[in-house]
């Protein structure tokens, strides 16, 4: 203690430092890590600036428009991240003792989830009233790049990435259904063979997301090629396109219960479907979770159907 009491990086480094510099280096640059923290980029590049004056070391260097950490930067990037994650697992083991679980819980979860994940979180927050939650909604392709950076503690998606070593958990299922507009005349057959769809102005999401490839997958399997009549962003505009008229598409049931029981839009028997899949809680491989991360994890693994039902 004595030899610690004596140290001028003690005296003088501070844990929200070694937080910049460990954002700065996870995501790549400045303005990235200001964002993640809600900083401004000034007080990020002064934090920094300080960090590497206490250690006299030059922790990260520029090329082109790329930061990059040097070699005694990513070896301050390691021990940094060894002290954060000391930091979380004592204010965990604070938690546990006093029999509460709070902290910051990060989720981001793709956008097809929207329809469902806040009422989750909201159930669990009502439990736990001392967590600080943070909701991402976004496209699969972003929901992966932050899935790559480690910008979350737990990410929701239908379709597990096989690039990425992760650990999955199923939580609910995902049943896929092929939906039109009251009145097409496609709702007055059963049984529709899946080829009748290539005579449709077919609604898509756009390319990568979960839903068009699974859809994909299901028509390449059956010999049926389709031309996307429109390339839509994001499961609600999907469900706008369809209300709208403009022509049949791929939901979420559970996207889609007020419409279904108004009579706004309705479900073609479609051969093939419903096409059902599950929706996973995801992290990456060996990430150690919070106590906030695992108490969330365990109720959507445990209580997400009786929540939702």
């Amino acid at each position: 203690m004595s030899a610690l009491r004596k140290s001028n990086i003690v005296q003088s480094l501070t844990l929200r430092q070694l937080q910049i510099f460990e954002a700065v280096v996870r995501l790549g640059g400045y303005t990235k890590a200001a964002g993640a923290l809600h900083l401004s980029q000034p007080t990020v590049s002064m934090q920094i600036k300080k960090l590497s004056e206490t250690l006299g070391l030059p922790l990260l260097e520029k090329t082109g428009r790329t930061i990059h950490p040097t070699a005694a930067g990513r070896d301050v990037y390691e021990t940094a991240r060894e002290i954060l994650g000391g930091v979380v697992a004592l204010e965990d083991l604070a938690s546990e003792h006093k029999g509460v679980v709070k902290g910051d819980l990060s989720l981001a979860v793709i956008s097809s989830a929207t329809y469902f994940m806040p009422h989750l979180l909201g159930a669990f927050i009502n439990r736990h009233p001392a967590l600080r939650p943070r909701l991402t909604i976004t496209n699969r392709a972003k929901v992966l790049e932050r899935l790559k950076s480690n910008q979350d503690d737990l990410l929701i998606m239908g379709q597990v990435p096989s690039e990425i070593a992760v650990t999955a958990y199923p939580f609910i299922d995902n049943e896929m259904v092929v939906v039109a507009p009251p009145g097409h005349p496609l709702l007055k057959q059963n049984s529709i063979p899946l080829g009748a769809l290539s005579g449709e102005r077919f609604l898509v999401r756009e390319p990568g997301s979960g839903t068009r490839l699974a859809v994909d997958r299901l028509l390449h399997s059956h010999g049926v090629t389709l031309e996307p009549f429109m390339e839509l962003g994001s499961a609600e505009a999907i469900k706008q396109g369809v209300l709208a008229g403009l022509g049949v598409s791929v939901l979420s049931r559970r996207n889609i219960g007020l419409e279904l029981a108004s009579g706004h839009i309705e479900i073609l028997d479609m051969q093939g479907f419903p096409l059902v899949r599950r929706w996973y809680a995801v992290h990456l491989r060996g990430k150690k979770l919070s106590l906030a991360a695992r108490s969330f994890l365990g109720f959507i693994l445990t209580e997400s159907g009786d929540t939702l039902a």
